[in-house]
């Protein structure tokens, strides 16, 4: 799911870079291509950019959105917090609330409820009426969930579930899913997915013609 919204189309040649967007993220995103062991024309192929886009953000001279960054990772099998150089210097077990920043992404909002760097990663969801739920994923990888408050649709594959509070579904993320709120106040979940370290390892976005039933 980490799921988020799919990358950016790219900018056109009026688009300036902007500096205060997000930090330079040009060297770890070379280094961590090659750490991955894919070309740069594999690499922007799963991303659904060409290699131009991104040489340029490899090179600085472009800077990513957050759903960009999210796709790169996965593909790289890392984090998004390793994309933009942030270390870690030691990995606490326990997550403060204090310290769960929230983080809004193609019109959800996230809370990261577990540590940084890790090979799954846990957050805190809430999920509005009416957000992302066109979009259809697919990537390698399992995903669990589990419903704090509302009702949830969640469709895998051919199947559409209603899930309440208290309910969770724990599937295989290579199978085709859509998540959308029930009710107009929106539903709030908690979420693991898996980040597999492999070069197929990417997030598959897409709208899918006509609504959840």
């Amino acid at each position: 799911m980490e799921s988020m919204s799919s990358p950016e189309s790219e900018p056109g040649p009026a688009d300036a870079p902007s500096a205060d967007v997000l930090p330079a993220v040009a060297p770890q995103l070379r280094a961590l291509r090659r750490r991955a062991s894919l070309t740069l024309e594999a690499a922007a192929r799963s991303a659904g950019l060409s290699p131009a886009h991104l040489s340029r953000l490899e090179t600085g001279q472009r800077q990513p959105s957050l759903p960009m960054l999210l796709a790169l990772a996965r593909i790289y099998g890392t984090t998004v917090s390793e994309l933009l150089g942030e270390t870690v210097t030691e990995r606490d077990a326990v997550v403060r609330a204090a310290d769960m920043e929230p983080t809004a992404a193609g019109g959800w909002t996230y809370w990261q409820a577990g540590a940084a760097g890790r090979g799954m990663q846990a957050l805190r969801v809430e999920v509005p009426y009416g957000s992302q739920g066109d979009i259809v994923r697919v990537h390698p990888g399992e995903e669990w969930l589990y419903v704090l408050r509302g009702r949830l649709r969640l469709r895998l594959g051919d199947t559409t579930h209603r899930l309440g509070p208290g309910d969770s579904a724990h599937f295989d993320s290579l199978t085709p899913h859509r998540i959308a709120a029930q009710d107009p106040d929106g539903t709030e979940l908690l979420f693991v997915h898996t980040l597999l370290q492999s070069p197929t390892a990417t997030l598959c976005l897409g709208p899918n013609p006509g609504e959840m039933p």
